[in-house]
């Protein structure tokens, strides 16, 4: 017995020599509160972890075993056995296993050596989170307001007396143009949706089986027509652009809100008023904004665009005016595309919300509004109450030209 106490004894001693050894030797070369801990996080760096804070997580980042930055092999933490499993798993995490050498993975391609990346649960976490609740809440935020509006204003009628005569508004690749853009939009818009909130509200309903094949459709769907949306996107552009640059009429029309909650009051436009001006350029930059990081989810790992993003910004101090940190300047493939589904909920949320009112408006909001894009042909006396300048340059108010003729 006193042999296995005595053997027992110099176990625990030999163990109190290694550790006076190897601690300070760990923690030689670490500055900081992790000099104490061997280069490892500290109690500080847990309790930020759960409760969702930044940490600097490249004490763990930085420390992969990468021969470059390996001490001598003749120090005692040189490099003797090659890297060891907790470094090789994380330069798997922090997408850095070209470093090491010879490793390599078998498969090819921009995200292949990503295998570990705890950004995913973040990304699901919003996405099923703050993202669908809040933009659910918008939705049917605007419509209920539009709603009340209705209730309380009434549809928008012609005040004065029908002239019986109708005036061209659009032509046909105006018309065609407007549609092309509008009937891919609401595509898009029923098969995001679908598919944004199919795991929390379509499959308690029908079943996993049934919102399979309805997903896979959207999906193609969605990829599919995305490219006629941005064709009619560049012909709106192109078409109403000159017509839709802000001029002095677009203060008066503001002024009085267009008359949408006064009868009888008709500011003066043109083609476009600053009402509609204001849709033109909300589809613009919203349609190419969502087009950009839609082309980057249609072509993943290819198209990066937050990282440049965010060191254009940091150049400029924005983060800093806005009381933030530097936005990360690199970032892993995986955390690209969670950006770019991120942003592109988030824009199409906003546009949606943009369209309900144009849609209102252009149906039953307003009396002769949709005649201008279904037939083409508007009654003269709403052209001269709703686009008054713009009736005056396309007829000289004396004589009926080509584009005028009976209403039916």
């Amino acid at each position: 017995m006193s042999r296995i106490i005595q053997s027992f004894l110099n176990l625990v001693f030999a163990c109190l020599c290694v550790l006076s050894i190897s601690v300070p030797a760990i923690a030689q070369g670490v500055d900081g509160p992790r000099a104490t801990t061997g280069g490892a996080q500290t109690l500080e760096d847990i309790l930020k972890r759960q409760n969702d804070q930044k940490i600097d997580e490249s004490f763990r980042s930085e420390a992969i075993g990468s021969p470059a930055a390996a001490a001598d092999e003749r120090d005692q933490l040189g490099v003797l056995g090659g890297v060891a499993d907790s470094e090789f798993w994380r330069a798997f995490r922090y997408g850095r296993l070209d470093e090491l050498g010879d490793l390599s993975v078998s498969a090819r391609g921009p995200a292949a050596e990503v295998v570990i990346q705890d950004s995913g649960m973040r990304w699901l976490e919003f996405r099923e989170g703050p993202l669908a609740t809040y933009g659910g809440y918008l939705l049917l935020g605007v419509l209920a307001i539009l709603l009340l509006f209705l209730l309380l204003r009434g549809r928008i009628r012609i005040d004065g007396e029908k002239a019986g005569t109708t005036i061209q508004r659009f032509d046909a690749i105006e018309r065609f143009a407007h549609w092309l853009l509008a009937g891919s939009f609401v595509l898009l818009a029923i098969t995001g949706l679908t598919l944004l909130f199919g795991r929390m509200a379509i499959i308690p309903l029908i079943g996993h089986e049934a919102y399979a094949p309805f997903a896979i459709a959207g999906k193609w769907v969605h990829n599919n027509v995305s490219w006629a949306f941005m064709l009619g996107l560049v012909m709106v552009t192109v078409l109403w652009i000159a017509h839709n640059i802000p001029n002095k009429h677009d203060l008066k029309w503001i002024a009085v809100a267009g008359g949408l909650f006064s009868k009888g009051v008709h500011p003066p436009a043109r083609k476009f008023n600053a009402g509609q001006k204001l849709i033109f350029w909300g589809v613009v930059v919203l349609g190419v904004s969502i087009s950009a990081s839609g082309l980057s989810l249609l072509f993943p790992f290819e198209l990066p665009m937050f990282a440049p993003t965010f060191e254009k910004l940091n150049a400029f101090g924005i983060p800093g005016i806005l009381g933030m940190e530097p936005l990360p300047e690199t970032l892993m493939p995986h955390e690209e595309m969670q950006l770019s589904q991120i942003w592109h909920t988030i824009i199409a949320f906003v546009f949606i919300a943009m369209i309900f009112g144009h849609i209102y408006i252009g149906s039953v909001g307003m009396e002769g509004a949709f005649d201008a894009m279904g037939s083409g042909q508007v009654d003269e006396q709403w052209a001269k109450e709703h686009h008054g300048l713009w009736y005056e340059e396309v007829t000289d108010d004396t004589a009926h030209g080509a584009d005028h003729k009976p209403a039916e």
